[in-house]
């Protein structure tokens, strides 16, 4: 049986963004014996509730460059507002209930969209725009069911388990939130269901904090060891990953990534005519074929 995965999360969360690494070392490591499941928390409904809190764009892009020291791309051209959540996660439930599993390829877009780019993503066509090359993916068709009673009624659904975390381990270890009431898990948070046992990693996490909690829940999970070659790795992640997450699925158990010498080889590919690289940011999308469609969803300094 696989472990089950519930991944609370929202685009918008610069935390969220960043775990990216650790959670493709899970799923190159486990493969499809861990079963996930995306649940959008919505972290803000409206543009104020931000301005309330005293953030403005220039503070943002501010913090979006200390969220560098974890790897991800991260571009730091200030947006004109600071933008609410909530449409970019309702767009998410939209996608996923067209197409069930194409949630994860519109998350995937939007926290790209919404960290290497100034789009502003509580804005309908600017949602559509990155949602564009997400496999799976209608653009029109999520952005025009965002409002519909289906994905709202799904949407509030999430957002309301999102809001049960009082009580739990996450909130135990101060990793909690309740910036609109209730205690809600904060993004990133997974929980690690399996045969009746349940474990909780709230909040940002190390990728050695969720290898534990899955040996200890079962030990008999087949565990891929890394490959020595960075074209495995974008083999098994056609969609391209970031020189973070190649970085990290490539690193020997226990030892720390080497973004500089994984870079080093990825350029290589892409000189062998093997991978391509298509700029993000302040790094790069690598994908082991030529793109058949637009990957980011345009372009937007």
């Amino acid at each position: 049986m696989p472990v089950s995965v519930t991944h609370y999360s929202d685009p918008g969360c610069p935390w969220a963004y960043s775990v990216n690494p650790a959670l493709a070392v899970l799923r190159w490591r486990y493969g499809e014996q861990l079963d996930w499941r995306l649940v959008t928390i919505g972290l803000t409904e409206r543009r104020e509730q931000y301005e309330r809190r005293g953030y403005t764009p220039e503070l943002m892009a501010q913090a979006y460059r200390r969220f560098r020291r974890f790897g991800m791309p991260l571009a730091t051209q200030p947006r004109e507002v600071v933008p609410a959540t909530g449409r970019a996660c309702r767009a998410i439930v939209a996608a996923g209930l067209a197409s069930p599993g194409a949630e994860w390829a519109a998350f995937r877009a939007l926290q790209l969209a919404w960290f290497t780019t100034a789009r502003v993503l509580d804005e309908d066509a600017e949602i559509a725009a990155a949602l564009e090359g997400a496999e799976g993916v209608d653009p029109v068709r999520a952005v025009e069911a965002i409002d519909s009673p289906e994905v709202v009624e799904a949407y509030e659904a999430g957002k309301a388990e999102a809001r049960t975390a009082e009580g739990s381990p996450t909130e135990f270890q101060r990793k909690a939130a309740t910036t609109d009431g209730p205690v809600r898990y904060t993004a990133p948070s997974l929980v690690f269901t399996s045969q009746g046992n349940r474990l909780e990693a709230g909040g940002f996490q190390t990728l050695e904090a969720y290898d534990v909690l899955i040996a200890n829940l079962d030990p008999t999970l087949d565990r891929r060891d890394p490959p020595d070659d960075p074209s495995e790795v974008l083999d098994r992640f056609p969609e391209g990953l970031t020189t973070a997450e190649v970085a990290a699925v490539l690193a020997p158990h226990n030892a720390a990534p080497d973004p500089e010498a994984t870079e080093d080889a990825l350029i290589t590919l892409v000189g062998a005519g093997r991978a391509t690289r298509t700029a993000l940011a302040d790094d790069a999308l690598w994908t082991g074929r030529e793109p058949s469609r637009p990957m980011l969803g345009g372009s937007h300094a």
